[in-house]
């Protein structure tokens, strides 16, 4: 009975959907690895590792650059939010003891202002599921679990991508051995511990640029504070480890993802940092030698914002009015003419003692269907 059902496994379905929609993905990140790797091959040959490094490479840039607005997006949306901190706190202590109220004048503030509180985690779910297939299309090339139609359908690709080698290495080799191999210390651990001690030394320095430069002081106490500076040390350990059984190929992609990021979130907050921390004080002062006004850009900044906000509200309004009125016009069509009978009102002159003449008006008494039948 429990062999019947264990095809029937949630866990298989759920996996198994979750396939399916990875594979458009795969699709496409497999058809740009074969896709730099032939522009790459002429200038080195097709079975050397440079190819494939370069190709990973020239990867990882262009799926990042594509994925630009995105990330500019959630930086741009965790500033605003940083930005309304001083309003939301007033609005606390003065509304903190009605949650109800509290919650409507929060609301009520993110619609002026043009804020929109889940447009900072919905960038980082997008490039979750395309940064997932990265992983797996080229781990699974290192590992004989080829995924991705260009992979599948070119075998030699992945023999070539395997059997590749750079500075005596193989593009599918680990820092540590897999299928139960004795341990060696070699060329491959020097060449896979460099590259996991770059990929973690990245990773470290982006979070303490981000820590020291654009987060305000009061961010920097408390439980979250502390919470922040374990896992500045925790991350990098656990990328440590784990990049460990990563093949070389994933490795590669890993470090140039990393510098990628560092260099991005670095010119980010040079060019627009968050309010009230070191980087934006760096910046007022940058601009006031420009000549400019950090308080005008600032102005015109939030200005942009709450017209792309109103503009969003105004779209939307109309909308809803043309549909409403669609709805009315197509009721008034459907709906029958109705018919209203017209009543005489009878008029009666009667003249008064004073020699006046008034006019009386009065309706028909209208007859019950009894009262009609009695008069028959």
């Amino acid at each position: 009975m429990i062999d019947l059902l264990i095809p029937l496994s949630i866990w298989d379905s759920f996996y198994g959907v979750l396939s399916a929609m990875m594979q458009p993905l795969y699709w496409a990140v497999s058809g740009l690895v074969v896709l730099f790797h032939a522009m790459w091959s002429p200038l080195f040959s097709a079975e050397s590792g440079w190819s494939w490094v370069l190709a990973i490479v020239f990867l990882t840039m262009f799926i990042r650059t594509l994925l630009i607005p995105l990330f500019v997006k959630q930086i741009q949306s965790a500033r605003n939010m940083q930005l309304l901190g001083p309003k939301q706190r007033e609005l606390q202590k003065k509304y903190g003891h009605d949650r109800e109220r509290y919650g409507q004048e929060i609301m009520k503030m993110y619609r002026e202002e043009g804020v929109n509180p889940m447009a900072s985690c919905m960038p980082i779910l997008l490039q979750m599921p395309i940064f997932l297939a990265l992983f797996r299309v080229l781990d699974g090339a290192a590992r004989g679990q080829v995924r991705g139609y260009w992979f599948q359908v070119n075998p030699d690709l992945v023999d070539s991508l395997n059997k590749s080698t750079i500075f005596g290495v193989s593009m599918a080799d680990t820092f540590m051995p897999q299928n139960g191999a004795p341990f060696t210390f070699g060329a491959t651990q020097v060449f896979t511990g460099v590259l996991v001690i770059a990929m973690v030394a990245v990773l470290f320095v982006t979070q303490l640029q981000l820590m020291r430069k654009n987060m305000p002081p009061e961010s920097l106490t408390g439980p979250m504070a502390q919470q922040q500076k374990v896992m500045l040390w925790l991350f990098p350990l656990i990328f440590a480890f784990s990049g460990m059984m990563f093949p070389v190929g994933v490795l590669v992609y890993w470090l140039t993802s990393n510098i990628w990021t560092m260099c991005q979130q670095y010119i980010l907050i040079h060019n627009n940092p968050a309010p009230n921390t070191p980087a934006y004080i760096d910046w007022e002062e940058r601009m006031r030698r420009k000549g400019k006004d950090p308080r005008e850009i600032e102005r015109q900044r939030a200005e942009k914002r709450r017209k792309s906000a109103s503009s969003s509200r105004t779209v939307a309004t109309a909308s809803a009015a043309a549909d409403e009125a669609t709805v009315t016009e197509n009721e008034g069509e459907a709906a029958p003419p109705q018919v209203q009978r017209q009543q005489m009102n009878r008029q009666t002159r009667k003249t008064t003692d004073g020699g006046r003449q008034v006019v009386q008006r009065s309706q028909p008494a209208r007859n019950t269907r009894a009262a009609r039948k009695k008069k028959r």
